[in-house]
């Protein structure tokens, strides 16, 4: 069938979109959306670049003083306010263009050589990567307040027995504290990774230019220690290639969310009437619209649902990553970097949120130590008496309690109801001749749940004082953690200062001249 001229129409292009740059749809699709990421994320990293550059051109004697003087005061009054707040036109590929625009208006035949020596590829990575070290080191902030947040709570709950769990069944008597405390010790770990995600991006990409560095003799390390950055990436190859460093911190933004979504799950279950465990406090709650007893604890469930976007998100940076070539590729740029800010951006705001609800959060102790007393989980303790006190093995032990245990279960009869008569019938059912000497304080101590939890103190165990000594030392941790987060944050404000003060000192010579 002929095609006629109105369908060819609208199979085609309009001449414009077809021969003008950018088209609409690609405008639309990619150019709008990277532009608006890069005004707010990535506009004050690229004017630090600069201004760094220009003090090592400088330094290095590779730009005449004069230039140097005009092209910082053209960075100085570059109009950044204006720059926030503008809209994509088309008229510039994206912010960097527009930017070097702006600055060869202000200073065109000055400006001319602030891009000596380097790249749009060293240049992306080096923006990439501070921004990236930011928002690490603001979610570590946020982590290092829960963390806080439930040390305090553990200490609080330190001898508030609760019965544990494994495989969801009652299995035997620990504290809240002990179970707080472990998971403590998980936020840590994610911690830990958090901070070497940060140790393994803050490192400069500068002076690779293109790939392959340059031949005019710039100082890459200059550089690097003007923007705070802990060292290079050496190979100038790996520079612009490399792309671990965003999945190392989307590696540790997933499991951070996986293991703190698993407590969460846990929280909502504690928030149940039927567990009866926890109370979540007024401010994150939320009523039903037409039962009026409903007490949601909807900021839990936000914390889960976010945690598992945050996930997602972490997993999506990895995804992108998969299979593209080794080199410098779109792939790993502007369409992946907003995945990982807006994961740790996520996970940042759980930690927050999850540090309020932790700080108010109630617990039902007398419901946990009255159902402690009434449960069959002491009955290890019970085995381990009789290998104490009795002399036998722990699975001739362990054979008696269990037989002690199921007739009792089989009567309808309580942990309150055992005594040394069932228990001699539980050994002579397991094959033990003479009757045991077990004391009934011994049996009364051995099914005690603050008892079970009391002598357990090896390292890691459940007992008070074992559990202080390990929150104290889960604090000393943290405090060296938070000290060095705090010089790192120091280290990178003051960088950023400094470069306006050597400039602004350039700009007061010139115009002061002795």
């Amino acid at each position: 069938m002929a095609i006629t001229s109105e369908q060819s129409q609208q199979h085609h292009e309009p001449e414009n979109e077809a021969s003008a740059f950018p088209g609409a749809a690609y405008a639309k699709a990619v150019l709008q959306p990277a532009y608006d990421n890069a005004k707010q994320h990535l506009l004050e990293p690229m004017l630090a670049i600069h201004k760094a550059h220009l003090i090592m051109l400088r330094e290095q004697g590779l730009i005449r003083k004069g230039d140097a003087e005009l092209t910082a005061k053209a960075l100085l009054q570059l109009d950044t306010d204006k720059l926030r707040t503008g809209t994509y036109s088309g008229k510039f590929e994206d912010l960097f263009f527009e930017v070097e625009h702006l600055l060869l208006e202000l200073s065109e035949e000055a400006s001319g050589n602030l891009h000596l020596a380097r790249s749009r590829n060293d240049m992306g990575i080096a923006i990439y990567r501070i921004v990236l070290r930011e928002k690490l080191a603001s979610a570590i902030t946020e982590a290092q307040a829960l963390h806080e947040a439930l040390h305090s709570f553990a200490v609080r709950h330190a001898e508030t027995i609760m019965i544990a769990h494994t495989h969801t069944q009652q299995a035997q008597p620990t504290t809240v504290g002990h179970y707080i405390a472990a998971v403590i010790d998980s936020l840590s770990r994610d911690l830990r990774r958090l901070k070497a995600a940060y140790e393994g991006c803050n490192h400069s990409s500068l002076g690779a230019a293109a790939l392959t560095t340059s031949g005019f003799p710039i100082s890459r390390e200059r550089v690097a220690e003007l923007l705070a950055f802990d060292g290079l990436i050496e190979n100038s190859y790996d520079a612009v290639s490399g792309a671990d460093y965003v999945g190392e911190a989307a590696a540790a933004v997933q499991l951070a969310a996986i293991n703190l979504g698993r407590f969460a799950q846990e929280l909502l279950l504690w928030c149940m009437q039927e567990f009866a465990i926890a109370r979540v406090a007024a401010p994150y709650v939320q009523i039903s619209s037409i039962m009026p007893q409903k007490r949601n604890p909807v900021s839990i469930e936000h914390v889960r649902s976010l945690l598992s976007s945050a996930a997602g998100d972490a997993q999506t940076v990895l995804t992108m990553i998969h299979n593209t070539p080794f080199g410098d590729i779109v792939d790993t740029e502007d369409d992946l970097q907003p995945y990982a800010w807006r994961s740790l951006g996520t996970l940042e705001s759980v930690y927050r949120l999850l540090s309020k609800v932790i700080a108010t959060l109630e617990i039902n102790e007398e419901v946990l130590r009255q159902r402690a007393a009434n449960s069959f989980a002491t009955v290890t303790e019970l085995a381990d008496t009789l290998v104490r006190e009795e002399g036998l093995s722990f699975r001739s032990s362990h054979s008696i309690v269990s037989k002690l245990v199921t007739s009792a279960v089989k009567r309808g009869a309580g942990v309150g109801d055992l005594n040394l008569v069932s228990l001699n019938e539980a050994a002579a059912a397991a094959g033990e001749h003479k009757p045991l000497k077990l004391s009934a304080e011994s049996l009364r101590k051995a099914l005690d749940p603050e008892n079970f939890v009391r002598v357990r103190t090896l390292q890691g165990g459940p007992a008070p004082s074992e559990l202080r000594r390990a929150l104290e030392a889960q604090n000393s941790r943290q405090t060296e953690l938070k000290r060095w987060l705090e010089d790192n944050d120091q280290k990178r404000k003051k960088s950023l200062k400094h470069l306006d003060i050597i400039l602004n000192e350039w700009l007061a010579e010139a115009s002061n001249p002795q």
